[in-house]
């Protein structure tokens, strides 16, 4: 099987599939009284023909090394994952090959990231790292098929980065 590293999720190495949402530099707007700082329009949703809604994943925890047979895409729609804790979360991404996922990229969030997952991008299945696994996700609901598998022959494993 081939490994690949988990490495730390930045914006400009996510940039390629998606949006990295975070409070990182200043504040766009400062509100509530100067309590609050707003940090607006962190991601380019997309919902072609349907609308955007909001559901609530309640996923397992995964370990290391993590065992990639399976990913997937929405080719009508992005996907959002906001973790509705501060741990940290396993996001597996690739490039289209073909019809089929490119070498697959892991990246590991730091404790208050969030992404947003571009229309066909392939992807791996949530994966938390710790209890709970619980996030809002923010996707397309309409008509129309929106959800592309695709299973490995040959499995990678996924591996922490420097360990």
């Amino acid at each position: 099987m081939t490994q690949i590293k988990a490495q730390r999720l930045t914006a400009k190495a996510f940039a390629p599939f998606g949006d990295v949402l975070d409070c990182a530099g200043e504040a766009d707007q400062i509100i509530n009284q100067g309590f609050c700082g707003r940090f607006h329009d962190r991601a380019a949703l997309s919902f072609g023909e349907g609308r955007a809604g909001i559901s609530l994943f309640n996923a397992q925890p995964r370990n290391f090394p993590y065992t990639l047979d399976l990913m997937e895409r929405h080719p009508l729609g992005s996907q959002a994952f906001i973790p509705m804790h501060q741990n940290p979360f396993l996001v597996i991404v690739a490039g289209d090959a073909g019809g089929a996922p490119g070498t697959p990229q892991a990246f590991i969030t730091d404790a208050g990231q969030a992404i947003n997952i571009h229309q066909n991008v392939w992807h791996g299945v949530l994966t938390p790292l710790a209890n709970p696994g619980l996030f809002a996700v923010v996707d397309r609901i309409g008509c129309g098929v929106n959800l592309q598998e695709h299973a490995f022959a040959r499995p990678y494993i996924v591996v922490r980065e420097g360990g």
